[in-house]
């Protein structure tokens, strides 16, 4: 069943992830305000890519809920964090030397500020979840993968902005901005297992969750 939450956490919004094009049209003052912003959104995609990574090593069949609730809860609190900090770097960075950049601005900071709160409220929901009896903390992971896949596949439409145009041009030059790959670390308890197929990374960003490609019900 985590592998369903797995797949789904592989296509969350994550701001610039796949930024492509190396346009050099872009000014001054726009490759600045790109590497104000790009040089902050680095360490805070690192911490999404490894909590990520943590929920998809916590997918063995022999996964205690116990294990399964401690990750996936550790790994929402630092998406939560991190979306939280990636809102800071883009507001403190102030409005992009565009045109409507102050409202782009301020349309991204809301979206990730409100990812931030809406992870928080999935640690919540972990937390809660009964870890005594394996098929009802299994039909709670669900609910869960669910609720994960709304927030991937809503209120992205600020941060596409954000990533357009000039500003998104001069950002994709910026290595801060670029996908990271996941710290390698210790197996989470219970044992690890490669990402699910359909976990694939999104090939845009922010993207739509991929649905998982296969149903995991029985599985914690």
């Amino acid at each position: 069943m985590n592998k369903k939450l797995a797949a789904a956490l592989s296509g969350g919004a994550v701001l610039v992830l796949t930024l492509s094009g190396c346009s050099d049209d872009s000014d001054d003052k726009v490759n600045d305000w790109a590497k104000k912003v790009c040089d902050q959104v680095q360490p805070q995609l690192q911490k999404i890519a490894n909590a990520n990574a943590s929920i998809q090593q916590q997918t063995a069949d022999n996964s205690k809920p116990a294990d399964v609730q401690k990750t996936d809860s550790a790994a929402f609190q630092q998406i939560s964090q991190a979306y939280k900090s990636l809102g800071t770097a883009v507001d403190s960075a102030g409005p992009p030397p565009v045109d409507d950049g102050e409202t782009t601005q301020k349309e991204a900071v809301k979206e990730l500020n409100a990812s931030s709160a809406a992870y928080a409220e999935l640690k919540t929901k972990v937390d809660a979840l009964e870890t005594k009896d394996q098929a009802k903390f299994a039909d709670g992971l669900k609910g869960i993968a669910d609720e994960l896949n709304k927030i991937s596949t809503s209120g992205d439409q600020a941060l596409k902005k954000l990533q357009s145009g000039e500003v998104g041009a001069a950002m994709s030059k910026q290595k801060g901005c670029q996908k990271p790959a996941p710290s390698t670390g210790p197996a989470s308890p219970g044992g690890s297992a490669a990402p699910e197929a359909g976990a694939a990374t999104p090939s845009t960003a922010p993207s739509t969750a991929p649905s998982a490609s296969a149903s995991e019900e029985k599985k914690a």
